[in-house]
């Protein structure tokens, strides 16, 4: 792999400056305007709440963060002003709603929203999570094959990094039937690798993955517990799979299993983590009491997030480490020339 400036400056805006991620995700739609929707007993949850709660997880959480991962709907308009430029911005190009069917789901874009508004906006980097199942009906797979080629293009186009997400679902005839944001229960690691093994490949474009656990995280034991070791094999076939810089998501999983997850990641050459449940679930809880949702953060979140960001320093991989880059690793030199001749096109 080769990364183009702007996809290595994206790169390293997402990352400290060692190369490891520690990334909040605040874009959340569904896990967070449900419960809210449900407290008021309303079809759908007030504008100014669900923002309202997205801009104090910015503003109290990215103090540990590298990066920040936001939505153009509520996490933008109303928490970029708190965002300090020394953080990585993220942008959400997926839309929350995708379309269920017999034979799987199909993922779209945001509405009047592209790679090249994120560009122009700010954004460091594009996420994009697409719903895979390996096993899911031939029209399926490959419509999510070319949604996400056709976004893996358009940051190729416009130079900008491509943060893939992956997550496996139930089919219409699995049971634990759910349309939530959660991890699928009774989910098996063949599919989760088969996924990453899928879009791995070249003409995808995807510079980072994120990345599920291949296993219920409940189901983890961290890495030195009884039986870890078999855990890791799976864990270290995901790791080989990807072929590239990857992080892990928490999925709604509960601190200490995500936690457990982490040292699993991290001994399979992980560079870093972007969850947003794991961290601010239990004070989002607490809702619509705003003073406790911040004091949870404060008193909770930011110690999880500190414990988190130490065994990230202490076990993660950089990523600019990666064999994908080659013995250097990802590095960009201009003195060498190809900086004038390939982008700016001249010999001066």
């Amino acid at each position: 792999m080769q990364l183009s400036p702007g996809k290595l400056w994206g790169m390293r805006r997402m990352a400290d400056s060692d190369g490891r991620f520690k990334m909040t995700a605040v874009d959340q739609r569904p896990p967070i305007k449900n419960p809210i929707a449900h407290y008021y007993g309303t079809d759908e949850a007030p504008y100014d709440d669900v923002a309202r709660f997205k801009a104090i997880l910015t503003e109290e959480l990215q103090g540990q963060s590298t990066a920040m991962l936001l939505d153009p709907h509520y996490a933008i308009p109303r928490g970029i002003h708190a965002l300090s430029p020394t953080k990585g911005l993220i942008v959400t190009l997926e839309d929350s709603v995708f379309k269920e069917t017999e034979d799987g789901r199909f993922s779209t874009e945001i509405d009047d929203w592209s790679v090249e508004k994120i560009k122009r906006c700010g954004g460091d980097a594009v996420k994009v999570l697409a719903w895979y199942r390996p096993d899911a009906g031939r029209p399926v797979l490959q419509a999510q094959k070319d949604f996400t080629k056709r976004i893996g293009d358009a940051c190729a186009k416009f130079d900008i990094p491509f943060l893939f997400e992956l997550l496996v679902y139930p089919l219409a005839g699995d049971s634990h039937q759910t349309k939530d944001y959660v991890e699928m229960r009774g989910k098996k690691a063949d599919d989760v690798l088969a996924s990453v093994q899928e879009f791995a490949k070249p003409e995808y474009g995807v510079d980072v993955f994120k990345l599920e656990s291949p296993l219920s995280a409940s189901e983890v034991p961290g890495v030195g517990n009884d039986n870890w070791e078999e855990v890791q094999k799976v864990f270290d076939q995901m790791g080989a799979l990807a072929g590239r810089p990857w992080v892990m998501l928490s999925a709604g999983a509960g601190k200490a299993d995500f936690k457990n997850v982490l040292t699993h990641a991290y001994a399979a050459g992980a560079s870093g983590y972007l969850a947003g449940r794991a961290i601010w679930l239990d004070a989002f809880a607490h809702f619509p009491d705003w003073d406790a949702i911040t004091s949870d953060l404060r008193n909770a979140s930011v110690p999880y997030m500190q414990s988190l960001n130490k065994l990230t320093d202490e076990q993660a991989s950089a990523w600019f480490d990666h064999q994908v880059y080659g013995e250097k690793g990802a590095t960009f030199q201009p003195d060498d020339g190809s900086f004038r001749h390939r982008y700016l096109g001249f010999n001066g």
